[in-house]
């Protein structure tokens, strides 16, 4: 698999800052965040082991950037298993594997698939049961290769958000 794999989930999202729509089996949010030391520190501070996993693999100075998150959930179990951050400076997304307790992490590659926003709308409406596969949530992707529909209604809900506060 491609990109960085952590034995820490991801920040979780916040519920106060994140719309979240419905569309069975997923859960969909869109949330706007900004993610510094300070946010990191908080999240994962009280453990030293995966303060030192974070700290390992930042910056000098830390991970800093801001963007819009969405979130790909099951309604089930509510565990996130897709993340798409559309951050400014470092633009990637997450495979969050339930199973293996993983958190994958992908950077995103503007030179070969421009702009992050619709490329994000293309893999919810065409990829997302693949990626849900990848994710290990194949339960999930199999109902939605039963409805085709669903991709195409979540991309666009999704798209139709992003419009609305003014990511498109």
């Amino acid at each position: 698999m491609v990109g960085t794999t952590y034995n820490i989930p991801p920040i979780p999202p916040d519920p106060a800052r994140t719309e979240y729509f419905d569309s069975e089996p997923l859960r969909i949010g869109i949330e706007y965040r900004r993610i510094d030391p300070e946010t990191l520190a908080a999240t994962y501070g009280g453990d030293a082991d995966q303060m030192a996993e974070i700290d390992e693999h930042s910056p000098e100075g830390g991970f800093t950037d801001e963007g819009v998150s969405i979130h790909v959930e099951s309604v089930a179990d509510n565990h996130e298993y897709l993340r798409f951050d559309i951050f400014v400076d470092e633009p990637h997304y997450h495979y969050v594997d339930k199973t293996s307790g993983t958190n994958t992490v992908v950077e995103f590659d503007r030179a070969a698939h421009g702009a992050m926003a619709p490329w994000v709308l293309g893999q919810l409406h065409y990829r997302l049961p693949d990626m849900l596969r990848q994710a290990g949530a194949g339960h999930l992707a199999d109902a939605l290769d039963a409805d085709a529909d669903i991709g195409v209604d979540i991309a666009e809900r999704v798209e139709a958000q992003l419009r609305s506060i003014g990511e498109l």
